[in-house]
């Protein structure tokens, strides 16, 4: 993905390098995002979905502080947050320009980058519950080496794999500012859970449709898209399906526990929204079999 010279975005906090302490004495939780994520995706309770993945329970009496010392950071770990940077000032560009084609204005959200834990409106969060977005404060959290992980965990590899996870978080963001996300939690409060894990399937895939939008014109207005990337972000969403993260956690699938779709759904939503860009479309408005 070419942003050599791109601007970067200023709507960012860079909490890395700050530590979370406990009142109560909580140790630090490290764990690896990707069993996190399995965890998550086999039906626990990591939290609402409107932050998609918010951890609970001991994590709640901690709080950020200011860790001793500067925090040096590595040349791999100072690209991935410029790149960061970059691919969010380009959802701002892209989206500002879609909701003023469309009668709205466009409020951007902001990134934060962390490390290990983080506090956010919506609860405590440790790092290995992955990247996700809290409509509460209309900001992302990233901890940066969750691209490390999906690499060696995953296989999912590639700048534009990377801008995906980035640009499928402000997909979340959409939804909120469209209605979309609160209107979906409301009907998720009122029903059973299996009933309430298939609306978050479909916020799930309208985050990777809006991903692919944002590709689409991204690609229209900069020509950015280089030979392979496309792939890689299909690939990376083939590898985070809920049937194949589950078949690789336990060797099983348990479909009425799924959360964010199949690989076939994810793959499906993610390239209709690179191809077309129409905003008129959401998963809300098709049947089941048709996600």
């Amino acid at each position: 993905m070419r942003l050599n010279g791109r601007r970067e975005s200023q709507n960012v906090e860079d909490r890395r390098g700050m530590s979370t302490g406990s009142k109560v004495g909580v140790g630090g939780i490290t764990g690896i995002l990707l069993i996190a994520l399995f965890t998550f995706l086999q039906g626990g309770n990591l939290g609402d979905v409107v932050n998609n993945v918010i951890e609970s329970g001991a994590l709640s009496n901690m709080q950020e502080e200011a860790a001793p010392g500067q925090r040096e950071f590595t040349e791999e770990e100072e690209e991935l947050a410029q790149f960061s940077r970059q691919v969010l000032a380009s959802t701002e560009d892209v989206w500002s320009q879609v909701f003023e084609e469309h009668g709205r204005q466009y409020t951007p959200p902001t990134l934060v980058l962390f490390t290990n834990r983080v506090t956010s409106a919506c609860g405590q969060a440790s790092a290995a519950v992955g990247p996700f977005y809290c409509s509460g404060d209309q900001k992302l959290y990233i901890d940066l080496s969750f691209f490390t992980q999906m690499k060696q965990q995953l296989g999912a590899d590639g700048d534009f794999a990377y801008a995906y996870v980035i640009a499928h978080e402000v997909g979340h963001h959409v939804e909120n500012l469209l209605g979309v996300l609160g209107q979906a939690h409301q009907q998720m409060a009122q029903t059973d859970k299996v009933s309430a894990n298939k609306i978050s399937v479909r916020l799930e895939l309208l985050a990777d449709y809006y991903a692919g939008v944002w590709g689409h014109y991204e690609n229209e207005a900069f020509g950015s898209l280089e030979d392979g990337d496309i792939e890689e972000a299909i690939d990376c969403a083939q590898k985070i399906g809920d049937n194949y993260l589950q078949k690789k956690a336990q060797g099983y699938v348990q479909p009425e526990s799924f959360t964010h779709g199949t690989s076939a759904q994810r793959m499906r939503w993610l390239k209709r929204g690179l191809e077309t860009g129409d905003m008129r479309v959401t998963t809300f408005s098709v049947d089941e079999s048709d996600l």
